[in-house]
């Protein structure tokens, strides 16, 4: 047996449904996310398909951890700078417990 296929079980996902990352992509463009967006996500959530969609942001104006759920007002507009301390949360609790607070808008 060829070494390349002995292991076929530990293929990537994007190897065993290309169909499902492009849709995931494509779907997550429409609702304003970037690439990077995604890929943060998806490391956030160790690569379990959880989705870490709250985005924790530090204000820099007054060093404020905010964090923005989806629908609201700027949360398309919100990029996450993991470098600068930014992060995801899974849910609003997990958010709290770390010290950040909700956007106001």
């Amino acid at each position: 047996m060829r070494q390349g296929y002995r292991y076929q079980h530990r293929r990537s996902v994007l190897f065993r449904a290309p169909g499902l990352v492009i849709g995931a992509v494509a779907f997550g463009a429409a609702g304003g996310w970037t690439a990077s967006d995604m890929l943060a996500s998806w490391s956030a959530s160790g690569g379990s398909g959880l989705s870490c969609r709250i985005k924790g942001n530090i204000s820099i104006d007054k060093g404020e951890r905010i964090f923005h759920v989806p629908g609201q007002k700027y949360y398309a507009q919100t990029k996450i700078s993991p470098q600068y301390g930014e992060r995801w949360f899974c849910s609003e609790f997990e958010a709290w417990a770390a010290g950040w607070r909700k956007s106001k808008s």
